[in-house]
């Protein structure tokens, strides 16, 4: 009778992940008679509250950002992700969506980032940018779910894509997906990772002009050509203002990229904070590497050899002319000032 009534209340053909649930629950029930009530009271609020995400998504956010129909199939998605969650018999893990995303920003450090929190043994997270929210949102969530690695029960499933935090579009898509998402921004010097990023990109295309030709529309007026991305980037306060419009300050953290390489232990501390982690990454997992200047870990995920960043990280930057580089400093100083203001935290760029 239990069983009859929970799968017709939870209609089903949403998803056989239901069907399985539902007998899941009665097979395994050590006297069905006896804790069918208890399990029928909670099964029936899992589905209710299910049932009532599927319907607010369907006629809200999803409707609007991508169509009725996309909507539904997104709101299914989202709601067989709640029974993965919680059914797992075997204590196999499932793959989940993420609750956490290193959204930013391109050449501040999130690769470091990234690769030091793969050491915790709480947080899962893929190793290739998925790029989701910015390139491959037409593939929807099924498809997204499907990059992560599996996490049981306690663990976190994260990712990383910088290029989300300039991405106009990729707040709303996130929060369509799910409001509590924790974002976490690796910012840098804009002065100094704009160079980075054309390093980067002159390793990559030895012919494409000089920093300095690149960085002003009109050398002579020395107005800073805002269009070009490795200036872009770094106007922090700007993408800031569009992030707020759909999450709150609360669930966003900076991290510094300075102090990621003075201090890793330290910012990861404020990182295993805000994802509501025990502090396991602490000093003792870090060694400072002369040769490349950054920190290493001693042991790697899943390894007991020491690791370091690859050889593209770290590279020399070019010399750049320091009157170019101090009129970029002006250029950035009253954004920087405004970033400041909005995240309660001094970086100290404009020491």
């Amino acid at each position: 009778l239990y069983l009859s009534a929970f799968c017709k209340f939870a209609n089903v053909s949403v998803s056989p992940l239901f069907v399985h649930y539902c007998v899941y629950i009665y097979t395994t029930s050590p006297s069905p008679v006896k804790a069918s009530s208890s399990r029928a009271t909670g099964l029936f609020e899992d589905l209710r509250s299910l049932r009532t995400k599927r319907l607010a998504y369907e006629w809200t956010a999803g409707s609007e950002l991508m169509g009725y129909g996309a909507a539904r199939r997104s709101s299914r998605v989202l709601a067989d992700e709640r029974a993965r969650q919680v059914l797992d018999p075997l204590g196999e893990g499932s793959k989940k969506l993420p609750q956490a995303l290193i959204i930013g920003v391109k050449k501040g450090g999130t690769r470091a980032l990234l690769e030091f929190l793969r050491v915790h043994p709480d947080i899962r997270a893929v190793g290739a940018e998925p790029h989701f929210f910015d390139r491959n949102y037409e593939n929807g969530l099924e498809w997204y779910r499907e990059l992560m690695p599996k996490t049981l029960e306690g663990q976190i499933t994260m990712e990383k894509t910088p290029s989300y935090f300039v991405t106009r579009e990729a707040p709303a898509r996130i929060s369509a997906m799910s409001r509590d998402t924790k974002l976490i921004v690796v910012v840098r010097d804009p002065v100094t990772r704009a160079i980075s990023d054309f390093t980067q990109t002159l390793s990559k295309k030895p012919d494409i002009p000089s920093f300095e030709s690149l960085t002003f529309k009109n050398r002579t007026t020395g107005l800073i050509d805002t269009s070009w991305s490795a200036i872009q980037i770094g106007i922090y306060a700007k993408h800031l203002d569009n992030w707020l419009q759909y999450f709150p300050m609360k669930q966003i953290l900076f991290v510094s990229g300075e102090r990621l390489i003075s201090d890793p232990a330290g910012e990861l501390g404020r990182v295993q904070d805000f994802l509501g982690l025990k502090r396991i990454i602490t000093d003792k997992h870090f060694y400072f590497n002369q040769t490349k200047g950054f920190p290493c870990l001693k042991k790697a995920e899943g390894s007991s050899k020491p690791h370091c960043l690859g050889k593209t990280k770290g590279r020399t930057h070019p010399n750049i002319d320091p009157e170019v580089v101090q009129r970029l400093r002006d250029f950035y100083r009253p954004f920087n000032m405004k970033f400041y203001q909005m995240t309660g935290r001094f970086f100290g760029w404009d020491d």
